[in-house]
C-alpha cells in the first residue's frame, strides 16, 4: 500500500489506472478491503456522485480517519474495523461491483517512526498492524522458533543470506539489540557479507524487515483467505482489482485469477483445458505498472502491480 505525499494529502498509487479497473465511473457498491489514509476510497465517490463504500482496516490510526470521511459522506461511505482476511463475516450473497485490496504498507505506517516498519528512524520494533493484536516484531524475534524466523527471513524475505542473518537474530537474543530498529537494522546489516551489501541497490536489512513484518502480521495467510472469500461477494459482472508491492503476493493474486478465468496456474499446470472452469475473464494479460510520471512523484510506487479479475454473467460459456 503506497500513498506519496502531496500538497492535497496523499496521493494513492495507480489511482486512475484502479478508477479504470474498476469502471468506478459507474454508478455501484464499492468495498475498499485497505482503507489505510482513504485515497482510493475518495477517488471512488469522486468518480460517480451515487457510489458507495465499505471500507475495512485493522490499523486503529486508519479508523480514525474513516470516522472524518464518514461525517463528510454520510450514507455513502461506511467503515469496519477489521482484518480483510476476515471478511467472511460480511457473508456470502453478491453484493459488490467492485472490490478493492491496495496490500502492503501504507505511507502512513511508514512515515510513523513509532510503529517500527522502518529503520529510518530509531524506534521499537513493533510491525504490527494492529497494536494492540498479537507479538509484536521485537516479540517475535525473541520467542520465534528457529524455523519459524528462517521462514520469515528465507521465504518471506527472500533473503540469500538468510543463515547469516538467522543465526546473528538468535545469537542478539537477550541483548536488547532486536528491540530497536536502529540496532536490528546494523545488526541484519553485519551478518551480509561486505561485498554483497556493496552490490546491493536497497539496505542490506530491507529483506529481513518486509519478512518479519510479512510473518508478524500473517499477510500472506489473510490474503489467501480474502481472495476467494471478495470472489464471493462480487456481483455478476463485478471487479476484483489487487494491488501488490511484493513478488509473494503478487504470485498468490496472478495464480487466483488465472484459476478462476480458467487458465494454467504456472508453466507446471498441465490439466487438459475441459478440467478447468471458467468463472471469470482477465481484462489484460500483463498487470498494470505506474508510468514514469508517478514513478518520479511518488518513488514507493515503483513495485507496484495492478491486477484486475471480472466476474462473468451467468449464462456465458
Amino acid at each position: 500500500m503506497s500513498e506519496a505525499a502531496t500538497g492535497s494529502g496523499h496521493q494513492p498509487v495507480l489511482e486512475a489506472e484502479v478508477l479504470a479497473g474498476l469502471q468506478a465511473g459507474e454508478p455501484g457498491e464499492y468495498l475498499d478491503a485497505t482503507f489505510g489514509g482513504g485515497g482510493h476510497t475518495r477517488a471512488i465517490l469522486r468518480a460517480h456522485p451515487y457510489n458507495r463504500v465499505l471500507g475495512l482496516d485493522r490499523d486503529p490510526a486508519a479508523a480514525d480517519r474513516a470516522a472524518r470521511l464518514e461525517r463528510e459522506e454520510p450514507g455513502r461511505f461506511r467503515f469496519r474495523a477489521m482484518n480483510f482476511g476476515e471478511m467472511d463475516v460480511l457473508g456470502e450473497a453478491p453484493r459488490f461491483d467492485g472490490i478493492l485490496f491496495d496490500l502492503g504498507v501504507s505511507s502512513y505506517q511508514l512515515d510513523e517512526g513509532e510503529r517500527g516498519f522502518s529503520f529510518r528512524e530509531d524506534a521499537p520494533v513493533d510491525m504490527r498492524m494492529d497494536p494492540s493484536t498479537g507479538r509484536s516484531g521485537a516479540e517475535f524475534l525473541e520467542e520465534a522458533e528457529r524455523e519459524e524466523l528462517v521462514r520469515a527471513v528465507r521465504d518471506l524475505g527472500e533473503e540469500p543470506f538468510w543463515r547469516r542473518v538467522v543465526d546473528a537474530l538468535l545469537g542478539a537474543r537477550g541483548t536488547g539489540q532486536l528491540g530497536r530498529t536502529g540496532t536490528l537494522a546494523e545488526l541484519v546489516a553485519g551478518a551480509i557479507p561486505a561485498a554483497a551489501r556493496r552490490r546491493l541497490r536497497i539496505h542490506p536489512a530491507t529483506r529481513t524487515f518486509q519478512g518479519i513484518r510479512l510473518a508478524v502480521n500473517g499477510e500472506l495467510e489473510a490474503l489467501e483467505r480474502a481472495l476467494p472469500t471478495s470472489f464471493g461477494l462480487l456481483k455478476e459482472g463485478g471487479r476484483l482489482a489487487v494491488i501488490s508491492f511484493h513478488s509473494l503476493e503478487d504470485r498468490r493474486v496472478k495464480r487466483f485469477f488465472r484459476e478462476k478465468a480458467g487458465r494454467p496456474v504456472s508453466a507446471e499446470d498441465s490439466r487438459p483445458q475441459d478440467e478447468r472452469v471458467r468463472v471469470a475473464d482477465l481484462p489484460g494479460r500483463q498487470p498494470v505498472r505506474p508510468g514514469s510520471a508517478e514513478e518520479e512523484r511518488n518513488p514507493r510506487s515503483r513495485s507496484a502491480r495492478l491486477r484486475v479479475l471480472v466476474r462473468r454473467e451467468e449464462g456465458l460459456s
